[in-house]
């Protein structure tokens, strides 16, 4: 999680906390990272196998398997473009790999206003991060005299004639590659491409190489995880990860703070492997996983002098040989946008890699509430509606009906306290000497009038998980990025910018004023006066509208708006209740047929009754 991020919560955290204190009765006198749940083998010391491992493999063969390959290293690099209708990627036949994937409907940040007249290599998303040797999909064993071989420097022969293909939709395409060792040994990629869409499939085949390769097994890798695409590296970090589904489960490695390196060995069945940053990832899913599979992750993060981030991961799937003269493992292959709907066709679990968000450990609530309520109610939405910024405002006008009647429930509570406190001052003034008698009728005033002294309180706690889980999901959703709004917003996934600033505002690390973030402040200070009538709590009036200013300058435009308009509609709501006096009153409780020492209030007359009572035993015996 980012430090803005970090801080925005932790505030909102502790102003929920300072609410909570100051709207509840005032009390009388009376205290490293778990390892996931997996079923998969997590070993903390890897095998002796793990020198295939991603971040252990060598850059170069070693010199001790020379004599064991073709020496080519005077070929020259071929490089082979294939387009569909939604990416153009370049093969190169340097270890049979993909070194550049582009997104043609994703342009980057800083070209997200190019009309298609710029650069396209330049202005599209572009996720293989080739400038670190990644993308490889390079496959890496131990031969059993104990020598490495890694074919991502190897130079493989194709059978493509033409240096670039244009795959039409409906249609598919197929490129081997080849390298030929010593002993007519012989390593095959075939990669196939279809019309539309982010999949493809490889096959990989190996001829010959039974009794020469150790451990019976071999890795395939995707190294240096996906390129850094938006202008805030930041928050693109805090949604970077890498991750193996089981089937039954998603194990996740993440590198949560700068300089720190993280680790995962994992033996069983694994259903795939991912790679992702805020809105793009990478899958790799064997077509039939082996229980006597496993995967392999490294990462670090790095922060640059510039306070920007960076994470990196490699990822390897550890692929059992049969130790066979022939051997084919086919896999799929997703590089791409994650939406979830998208990822869920596919019918493979690729939808966990979608991050709902989690909060204080609560994705088991959060996750459920984004993937089953607010993501079909937005994507519904959008159907009829085709600027998001205006789905976003019937988004908040339906949500905040949905909770219209818990707000309203803990507006009356609160201004029914409010109401009760003057009974509760002269309790208070005429039981002075005695806090027990005290409590004990204030809570008979509670009662007698119906009030749950947690009334106002409740309400509010069972909305903060769907306020969670609306934070993440508007901060993740790929279909708000490069969607404009509106006059100056112009991106719904950024920042809406109106002016820079010539200076950092410590701590917040602002360095521009948007549009949006000022008129949620407003919004809120409008909404805090409204509902806050206690002279203690007018520092609170003006501090809340002030920090959450600040917190959201640098949030996205898509967040802030809805976050303004629930504002907006919340001072609707109020003004509405207020208008119905009748439930603003404080009138005692019409107590016939009412069952005795039923309910939340007698239960907490009874717990005072035996406090009082034990205090005066208590009394007693030291008067003794």
């Amino acid at each position: 999680m980012d430090r803005n991020t970090t801080v925005a919560f932790v505030l909102i955290g502790l102003i929920l906390v300072v609410w909570l204190y100051i709207n509840s009765p005032e009390p009388q006198p009376q205290t490293p990272k778990s390892a996931s749940d997996t079923t998969l083998v997590q070993d903390d010391v890897p095998s002796a196998a793990v020198d295939t491992q991603s971040a252990k493999i060598k850059e170069e063969v070693p010199p001790a398997i020379d004599s064991l390959l073709i020496s080519d290293s005077d070929k020259e690099e071929r490089i082979i473009t294939v387009e569909n209708d939604d990416v153009v990627l370049e093969l190169t036949t340097k270890g049979a790999r993909i070194k550049k994937y582009f997104l043609k409907e994703y342009k980057m940040w800083y070209a997200i206003n190019d009309n298609g007249e710029g650069d396209f290599y330049k202005n599209h998303v572009q996720l293989v991060n080739y400038s670190k040797e990644g993308g490889d999909l390079n496959i890496v064993f131990v031969t059993k005299t104990g020598q490495l071989l890694n074919t991502s420097k190897l130079d493989f022969t194709t059978d493509a004639d033409d240096f670039k293909y244009t795959v039409p939709a409906g249609d598919s395409l197929e490129l081997a590659f080849e390298y030929k060792m010593p002993e007519d040994r012989i390593i095959r990629k075939i990669f196939k491409f279809y019309g539309s869409n982010f999949v493809s499939k490889l096959d990989i085949e190996l001829l010959n190489f039974n009794d020469f390769i150790s451990s019976y097994r071999y890795d395939v890798i995707w190294a240096n995880g996906i390129n850094f695409v938006e202008k805030n590296s930041v928050d693109e970090s805090t949604y970077s990860n890498a991750s193996a589904y089981t089937g039954d489960e998603q194990v996740v490695v993440d590198a949560s703070s700068a300089g720190e390196k993280v680790s995962k060995d994992l033996n069983g069945r694994i259903d795939w492997i991912s790679l992702r940053n805020k809105y793009f990832g990478i899958i790799i899913s064997p077509d039939n996983p082996d229980t006597d599979g496993g995967a392999y992750f490294e990462g670090h993060k790095t922060q640059a002098p510039n306070l920007d981030e960076r994470e990196f991961y490699s990822a390897s799937l550890k692929i059992p040989f049969q130790d066979s003269k022939f051997q084919k493992n086919s896999f799929e292959l997703y590089i791409g946008p994650l939406i979830y709907d998208n990822l869920k066709s596919f019918g493979r679990g690729y939808e966990s890699a979608f991050d709902f968000g989690s909060f204080f450990g609560m994705k088991f609530i959060t996750r459920p509430i984004s993937e089953y309520i607010l993501l079909p109610l937005f994507t519904f939405l959008h159907k009829f509606i085709p600027n998001y910024g205006f789905v976003i405002i019937l988004f908040s006008i339906i949500i905040k009906f949905a909770l219209y009647p818990l707000t309203k429930q803990s507006y009356k509570s609160m201004k029914r306290m409010q109401l009760l406190q003057p009974k509760i001052a002269e309790l208070k003034e005429k039981h002075k000497d005695d806090p027990q008698k005290v409590q004990k009728e204030t809570m008979k005033l509670y009662q007698t009038y119906g009030i749950n002294p947690a009334g106002g309180c409740l309400p509010t706690l069972l909305q903060m998980p769907i306020l969670f889980a609306l934070f993440t999901f508007f901060n993740v959703t790929v279909e708000l990025r490069q969607e404009p709004f509106i006059f100056w917003i112009t991106n719904l996934s950024a920042p809406d910018v109106i002016f820079k600033l010539p200076f950092t505002v410590p701590l917040f690390g602002i360095t521009h004023i948007t549009g949006l973030a000022p008129l949620l402040g407003i919004t809120m200070f409008l909404q805090q006066k409204m509902t806050m009538k206690d002279p203690s709590q007018k520092m609170l009036v003006y501090l809340m509208p002030i920090m959450f200013t600040l917190m959201f300058m640098n949030f996205a435009s898509g967040l802030n708006l809805y976050y303004f308009l629930f504002n907006l509609f919340s001072i609707a709501q109020q003004n509405l209740i207020n208008k119905n006096k009748s439930d603003m009153e404080l009138k005692p409780v019409d107590k016939k047929g009412k069952k005795k020492g039923g309910g939340f209030m007698a239960r907490m007359m009874e717990a005072a009754e035996k406090q009082a009572k034990a205090q005066k035993e208590s009394q007693k015996k030291g008067r003794r």
